[in-house]
């Protein structure tokens, strides 16, 4: 059991700061409906595993020492990673948090073998994949995001999507976020892949 508390003076300027009523409702005081709930917890804190005086904590700061201590190490494979797919013609994804443009690849669209393929199928992929300028996006894309994750997971970011766009979202964004995908897992990420505007079948 973990129970958290605070100084009184901080818990005033907190109640202050929100504007909130204290729970016990508007008759009393905010400094005495405190004092009534602490005496009303004392048996509850007397029996907790763990007490944390939040006092000179910020919320970031919270949240961070309430990680270390209940997810250690692990706390990198808790975070939830979606690498997305999808055409700029039909619009941006509304939960996109980090989003790459790769339209400066050549398009397969334009080529009549591969127009009725996605990114997924072989020939188109090893197409895309034959340019020196798709090696080394994927390679620095994945540099940068194995740099940035740990960082957005101390921010206490549990979920980050990364989206990835060409023109109709089905060869090249495509093949992106599918090699997107196999480098962070490699670093031990969960991630999955979606698919926005490509039908399944490759």
């Amino acid at each position: 059991m973990l129970f958290l508390e605070a100084d009184e003076d901080a818990l005033l300027r907190r109640y202050s700061e929100t504007r909130r009523p204290h729970p016990l409702g508007r008759k009393t005081s905010v400094k005495a409906s405190l004092q009534s709930e602490r005496r009303r917890l004392q048996p509850v804190r007397a029996v907790a595993d763990l007490v944390i005086d939040t006092t000179k904590f910020n919320v970031h700061e919270l949240r961070s020492l309430l990680t270390e201590r209940f997810q250690g190490e692990d706390r990198a494979q808790n975070i939830l990673i979606s690498c997305v797919s999808f055409g700029f013609r039909q619009g941006v994804p509304e939960d996109a948090d980090l989003m790459f443009d790769v339209r400066f690849l050549p398009n397969p669209h334009f080529i009549s073998e591969f127009r009725a393929f996605t990114g997924r199928h072989p020939k188109v992929a090893k197409y895309i994949r034959s340019f020196p300028q798709t090696k080394e996006f994927i390679a620095r894309i994945s540099e940068l995001l194995v740099y940035l994750i740990p960082h957005y997971i101390r921010e206490g970011k549990s979920y980050l999507t990364i989206a990835f766009r060409c023109t109709g979202g089905k060869h090249r964004s495509v093949l992106i976020a599918e090699e997107v995908k196999k480098r962070l897992a490699k670093s031990n990420y969960n991630v999955k892949v979606v698919h926005r505007d490509s039908p399944v079948p490759p």
